[in-house]
């Protein structure tokens, strides 16, 4: 139960009836009922117990969704496919339902004739009567929508993402995007967000076949192995296969992938990630990489891995982590983008290293800072 002497904490999910946000609402619900353990939690090991994070029954959820599943029956769908373990949607069915009562419909939507203006008002006054009517300390708004393609140089309007970062600039929230699209990435948005003192994290979770990709090149550099080449690729369903579909959309996607090699190794190895939609896997993902590199005497050798996992069962956890360390982050008077939080993301903020174990110490160190901010 909520200790009645800890203000709640909201969490704002865009694209809040999805797959990650549905099972990340089931699984804060469940990890606080004690009907499963925080597997995959990394805010709930022990070198984070006196960093004075929220704890995971002071979160509220709401949201932004273009859909009208609610989540009880979004929750059921993903439970029929092996996401969620049976039964627990219905016996998580009222908060379900009380996350759901506080989703909000999204936009633009097909024939909308609202301006951007318009448009950031309207998801600017749902987020501050969420944090009213809740009497919330705070809410940090979290991008788990469905990836985007990249503006062009000459979009005359923002896209979407975009809208809703500068709502939660509007209402004081702190912001993350787990996604690969624009979302506070321009220039305008993020001095609005540091002129108005909120920290802000990160681009693109990295669950996967990337956050593999994130140990397995700092080997190579650290054995002082040539890499010749470095190909992949993911075959997935669901909704983010049918989004990544869209060869835009998978250029977004892809940029982070490739930017941890780069990143890790120096330049950009030869080869390229493929993306193949699937539609029979539904929440499922396989991920193949294939590795040609260099060893003593110019003796060729091939690695090759294969990763096979459910990505809302990987990303939930990491939405909540971060929810969690932007809320504390905020409370704690910090602002702006935060590289600690690079541990998290295939596209982190500037400054931040490339290696994971790298990345995880300085996460441990933002940890130490937010305890020594109590």
């Amino acid at each position: 139960m909520t200790n009645p002497k800890e203000h709640r904490t909201g969490v704002w999910l865009i694209g809040a009836r999805g797959s990650v946000a549905t099972t990340a609402i089931a699984g804060c619900a469940a990890v606080t009922a004690g009907l499963h353990p925080a597997t995959g939690m990394v805010t709930e090991t022990p070198p984070f117990a006196a960093a004075g994070l929220p704890s995971l029954s002071s979160l509220v959820f709401g949201g932004h969704d273009t859909t009208a599943c609610p989540l009880p029956k979004r929750a059921e769908h993903l439970a029929a496919g092996g996401v969620l373990p049976h039964g627990l949607p219905a016996a998580l069915r009222a908060e379900l339902t009380a996350a759901d009562e506080e989703i909000r419909t999204g936009g633009p939507l097909p024939g909308d004739t609202r301006t951007d203006t318009e448009l950031i008002a309207a998801f600017t006054a749902d987020l501050t009567s969420f944090l009213r009517r809740h009497d919330l300390a705070r809410a940090v708004v979290v991008n788990v929508a469905s990836t985007e393609p990249a503006p062009g140089p000459d979009a005359e309007r923002l896209p979407a993402s975009s809208l809703y970062a500068a709502a939660a600039i509007e209402a004081g929230c702190p912001y993350v995007n787990f996604t690969p699209s624009t979302g506070l990435r321009t220039a305008v948005l993020t001095d609005a967000a540091s002129a108005r003192g909120l920290p802000h994290a990160g681009r693109d979770g990295k669950t996967g076949q990337t956050l593999l990709r994130s140990v397995l090149a700092p080997m190579f550099v650290q054995r002082a192995l040539s890499v010749r080449a470095w190909s992949g690729t993911n075959l997935l369903g669901g909704g983010d296969g049918a989004a990544l579909a869209d060869p835009a959309a998978a250029a977004a996607k892809n940029a982070g992938k490739e930017r941890v090699l780069a990143d890790s190794l120096g330049a950009a190895p030869q080869g390229e990630v493929h993306i193949d939609d699937v539609p029979a896997l539904g929440d499922w993902k396989t991920a193949w990489d294939h590795i040609a590199f260099d060893g003593f005497l110019g003796t060729r050798m091939v690695l090759q891995t294969t990763w096979q996992g459910c990505d809302s069962a990987l990303a939930a956890p990491l939405v909540l982590d971060l929810a969690r360390l932007l809320a504390r982050a905020h409370e704690a008077g910090t602002s702006g983008p935060l590289p600690e939080l690079a541990f998290y993301f295939k596209d982190p903020d500037p400054g931040a290293p490339a290696a994971l174990a790298e990345q995880y110490g300085e996460l441990l160190g933002l940890a130490d800072r937010l305890r020594d901010a109590r």
